[in-house]
């Protein structure tokens, strides 16, 4: 190798990479799929290696792509504090922050949060990913994201945000028309409505397997907003976290001892994490959860 690869070069396979294709990769980069390709093997042809192995579904880095992704990361980390530092981000957060989080701890907890940050960090914007899955940081689908599984590979800032518990919850109605649940073993002889299992997020998410017995799941939902309509109109108990019950008294609380505990967990890049603009967010919700244990538990 002659000459140095070009920053932009390095961008285009960093795109690459985290997409998989180059029609997603040219949808990241806001170019037409023919200059991915050639700025590709433009790269290659430089490095004199092969970093992708194409095939009809996709392209996938090879062993020596993985061993320049971590490099070109750190560029990329890199030009992205020297850009905020030349644009006077030290004194205040500016550009967009993408935050990946799950659904209803977005909306309910999260999205309320944002109005003072934005309102304090005027030239700061937020791409909100309130997602019944959780984001994934490896491919850059958001700048940090809260998950219950925290990275265990790669290089990443990750912190416990909180420890949370999962309650029983019946709609008035559900429980006037069904037997009375006095103590954990009245449960079996009830409907629940659930998470589709074989589409869950996590396998954290399998907290009914804490009942001591198989439930029998009258309604499975890809995501909990439609679990919570779906109890709330008496088709079953379901589980819950406080924050995401609706005080307006269509569900209740049944066996107030019984829960499950789970944790969510704040990650993002460390490349990432060194950025102002990131960490403003970051430190609202580590703040915020350390403020509000009983939203939570």
């Amino acid at each position: 190798m002659n000459t140095l690869p070009e920053w932009t070069d390095l961008r285009f396979f960093l795109e690459l990479a985290r997409a998989g294709t180059l029609s997603g990769a040219s949808r990241r980069l806001d170019v037409e799929h023919t200059t991915v390709a050639r700025r590709i093997d433009r790269l290659e042809k430089e490095l004199g290696s092969t970093l992708f192995d194409r095939s009809r579904e996709g392209y996938e880095l090879t062993e020596m792509g993985h061993a320049l992704l971590p490099h070109a990361e750190a560029m990329e980390g890199a030009a992205l504090a020297a850009a905020e530092q030349l644009g006077g981000a030290e004194v205040a957060a500016h550009g967009v922050v993408r935050l990946g989080v799950p659904e209803v701890f977005g909306v309910k907890v999260v999205a309320p949060l944002l109005a003072d940050l934005i309102e304090t960090n005027p030239d700061l914007s937020i791409d909100l990913l309130a997602l019944p899955s959780f984001a994934n940081l490896a491919n850059r689908e958001a700048d940090l994201g809260v998950m219950l599984d925290p990275p265990t590979t790669g290089r990443y800032m990750v912190t416990r945000l909180a420890s949370f518990r999962f309650y029983l919850y019946a709609s008035p109605g559900y429980l006037a028309r069904h037997p009375p649940i006095h103590e954990q073993a009245d449960l079996a002889r009830h409907y629940f409505v659930d998470y589709v299992q074989d589409r869950l997020a996590s396998r954290e998410l399998s907290y009914m397997g804490e009942l001591g017995f198989t439930p029998r799941r009258r309604l499975c939902c890809s995501g909990m907003t439609a679990q919570i309509e779906a109890a709330s109109l008496g088709m079953g108990l379901m589980m819950a976290p406080p924050y995401a019950v609706p005080d307006d008294g269509r569900l209740v609380k049944v066996l107030p001892d019984f829960f499950a505990e789970r944790s969510f967990w704040l990650a993002a890049p460390t490349d990432l994490y060194r950025l102002r603009r990131v960490k403003v967010v970051w430190n609202l919700l580590r703040d915020y959860a350390d403020s509000q244990p009983g939203l939570f538990v």
